[in-house]
């Protein structure tokens, strides 16, 4: 079966800004974000990429653009099941303020039974994603052969989810798992068992630098902002 490489849209001006993006329509990439995914191609110039799938927001179609552009023959499929999850009420909020809801402490320790209100679950945003990846893999085998290569553009928790669903983690454990903007996590499934061959691979190990101030005990939700 195919190996798939899940991108994470470069950093945004939500992710700047310390905002909860979620599908609020038209955040675009910041100029850090623009020369993440520029250089895009480089770092994949050597994988035949056999078809490109994204998220339908701006952020990540901006993401695959550079792709796209240096590889005239391919086309970018929109997938809505890989779109950012459904944070209802919480889309727009500063994430420094959304510390305090009760319903965080279940985002970072139970997150099986977070359901955002006015939005959707974290079940329900991993089994849609799963879904998207399984169709697509039995579609890309079929169209291009086992051992293809293929990239799907999408959200910092919706990769996270489908890395622990990969490992066979339960959802609760995924808020273990880190992924960078622009980060390149590579799964390559088989017929008895996925296997997870890279995780959240920038090539830059600035982020793992100390900082002034001390590092966070909780995961960002929908993913922070990456190195300065």
């Amino acid at each position: 079966m195919p190996t798939l490489l899940l991108v994470r849209h470069g950093r945004s001006t939500a992710n700047t800004e310390g905002l909860l993006a979620g599908r609020t329509p038209g955040v675009a990439l910041d100029d850090r974000g623009a020369a993440q995914a520029a250089a895009l191609p480089g770092r994949l110039a050597e994988l035949p990429l056999a078809e490109i799938v994204t998220s339908p927001l701006r952020r990540c179609q901006e993401t695959v653009r550079p792709l796209l552009d240096a590889r005239p023959g391919l086309t970018a499929h929109t997938d809505e099941r890989v779109n950012e999850c459904d944070y209802g009420d919480w889309t727009g909020r500063k994430l420094a303020d959304l510390k305090d809801e009760p319903l965080m402490d279940v985002v970072q320790a139970h997150p099986s039974a977070a359901a955002f209100p006015g939005g959707e679950s974290m079940r329900a945003m991993q089994t849609r994603a799963a879904e998207a990846v399984r169709e697509w893999n039995a579609r890309v085998e079929r169209d291009h052969g086992p051992d293809a290569v293929y990239l799907m553009c999408s959200h910092g928790d919706v990769i996270k989810s489908l890395v622990a669903e990969a490992l066979g983690l339960h959802l609760d454990l995924f808020q273990r798992i880190a992924v960078e903007p622009c980060s390149i996590t590579a799964i390559r499934y088989t017929r008895l068992r996925p296997f997870l061959v890279r995780l959240g691979d920038t090539g830059d190990f600035a982020s793992l630098a100390p900082r002034e101030e001390a590092p966070a005990d909780d995961a960002t939700v929908g993913g922070d902002a990456g190195a300065p």
